[in-house]
């Protein structure tokens, strides 16, 4: 009888569940099949943003990154601290590095409930080392490139771009890499590794709950800090004749334990180089998680000034903002902010960087004390992708691009090219202001054209909408990935 009723089982089954999903489709509500053609509506809109502009029968775009990269060991972040026995905290407590399990405690706990991307240098190589060795025994964790250099230059070339990629890898890393990724720097034995703690919306971690899908990226480097990539990269450079020239991974310097003046050496060394390259060559500066006030004051002296474009997320904004108007450094921000207070706070970035070019331009009488115009902000948040581009500048189809990065945020979360409706969702509201001033103008968000681009002063603002992942496959990775894809078709 046992038996008998499992055959029945197993036959009747797969009617009951079909029949289920079609009941399903059938009482379906009216408010979901509404939100469904909604989102199938903004999704092929933007698919046909991003093709207005296409890459085909022109020649590759040549692209020069630097610097450093890692090997990213990707695990759940929850599942890593409970199998090293770290219990949580009552005490979420910002440190900017760790020396101990209970400052790892604080620090995660304090980034985790509101779901706020954070790294942060581990000095406690003993600690590092558990960590690493923890996670490597962990179920589901995954191995990948990492590092802002290598994971832009991997999406550059995916795109269609020829890459020269600044850093000291292993030949296993290398390997791995895109055959339209060229590598300058030596070779290294043992590459650095970053633990990915990865986390998604609604985890659990003791009385903490994560409010958004994030990462906590612990790092404790031996080769990034010292830009070691610098005089081959510099070397290729001149032959290479990059039509862009993209510098990111700095924070592998933030807290560093350098020796007295070895960071200004190297960041004046940069300087030089950024300093020395063609005119005609777009600079871009990725941004990344600093909470070290000395670096960040480093990087607005030898690294911003020679910037043509700057991209960052909704946490390293307001960071800089507070640095630019002589405040402290914000170390968290609202992790899912309006549009119009962060259009409010690209302004007033690309006004004083602007005003800062202009009256450094008048007192300076070197090449290398001049600095560039700031033409091109890209801020890359959860629910919208938003650009202010200076018109006339060197940077085009900023529509195109704007939408090409929203695209690109679902597919690196996701970890699909193919976008799928089901697993996506809007957050960004049905209208924005386009500022927070008394008055300010809203504008609706239309699903047959979701990119809302408009002129003031000298630049163009072009804002779009995300369609979050709501099956999260990664998130460490994600701002590069956007970036990058915003970069290509502006080059």
């Amino acid at each position: 009888m046992e038996g008998g009723g499992t055959v029945s089982w197993m036959k009747y089954g797969s009617f009951v569940s079909l029949l289920v999903v079609l009941l399903a489709l059938w009482f379906r509500s009216p408010q979901n099949a509404e939100l469904d053609d909604r989102l199938d509506t903004v999704l092929s809109s933007l698919l046909r943003a991003e093709r207005k502009v296409g890459m085909n029968n022109v020649a590759r775009p040549k692209v020069a990154i630097g610097f450093g990269g890692c090997v990213d060991l990707i695990v759940d972040g929850v599942s890593l601290l409970n199998k090293i026995g770290l219990l949580p905290t009552d005490q979420p407590l910002h440190h900017d590095y760790l020396e101990n399990a209970e400052q790892l405690a604080q620090s995660f706990a304090y980034f985790f409930a509101p779901g706020a991307a954070a790294e942060r240098f581990m000095l406690n190589d003993t600690l590092f080392t558990e960590l690493v060795e923890g996670a490597r025994d962990l179920p589901g964790n995954r191995w990948s490139v990492g590092g802002n250099a290598p994971v832009m230059a991997g999406r550059m070339a995916t795109e269609g771009c020829d890459v020269l990629l600044g850093g000291s890898f292993s030949p296993d890393f290398t390997d791995v890499l895109s055959e339209h990724i060229t590598v300058a720097g030596h070779v290294v034995e043992e590459p650095d590794i970053h633990l990915i703690l990865e986390y998604p919306t609604g985890a659990n971690w003791g009385h903490y709950t994560s409010r958004r899908a994030n990462r906590y990226i612990i790092h404790s480097d031996d080769h990034n800090p010292y830009l070691s990539s610098m005089e081959e990269f510099a070397a290729k450079l001149e032959n290479f004749r990059p039509d862009l020239l993209v510098v990111g991974g700095l924070q592998m310097m933030d807290n560093f334990p350098f020796q007295s003046g070895e960071r200004d050496a190297l960041l004046s060394r940069l300087a030089d180089l950024l300093s020395s390259s063609s005119p005609q060559i777009g600079v871009h500066f990725e941004m990344a998680s600093f909470v070290e006030e000395s670096i960040m004051e480093d990087l607005l002296h030898y690294v911003i000034p020679h910037a043509d474009s700057l991209g960052m997320n909704e946490q390293e904004l307001p960071n800089l903002l507070s640095l630019l108007k002589g405040s402290n450094i914000t170390v968290l921000s609202d992790p899912n902010p309006r549009v119009a207070t962060v259009l409010d706070q690209m302004r007033e970035v690309y006004r004083i960087l602007n005003q800062r070019s202009k009256e450094g331009s008048k007192e300076s009488h070197t090449d290398r004390a001049k600095s560039k115009p700031l033409t091109r902000l890209h801020v890359h948040t959860l629910a919208f992708q938003a650009m202010i581009v200076t018109r006339g500048s060197q940077w085009k189809n900023t529509m195109s691009a704007t939408a090409k990065a929203s695209l690109t945020a679902n597919r690196h979360v996701c970890g699909s090219n193919d976008i799928d409706p089901s697993k996506a969702r809007l957050i960004m509201d049905d209208s924005f202001s386009v500022s927070r001033r008394e008055g300010s103008q809203r504008i609706p968000l239309q699903e047959t054209r979701p990119v809302s681009c408009w002129h003031e002063d000298d630049y163009e603002i072009c804002v779009a909408p995300v369609l979050v992942c709501t099956d999260v496959y990664q998130t460490a990775g994600g701002g590069d990935n956007i970036s990058a894809a915003g970069l290509v078709l502006q080059i």
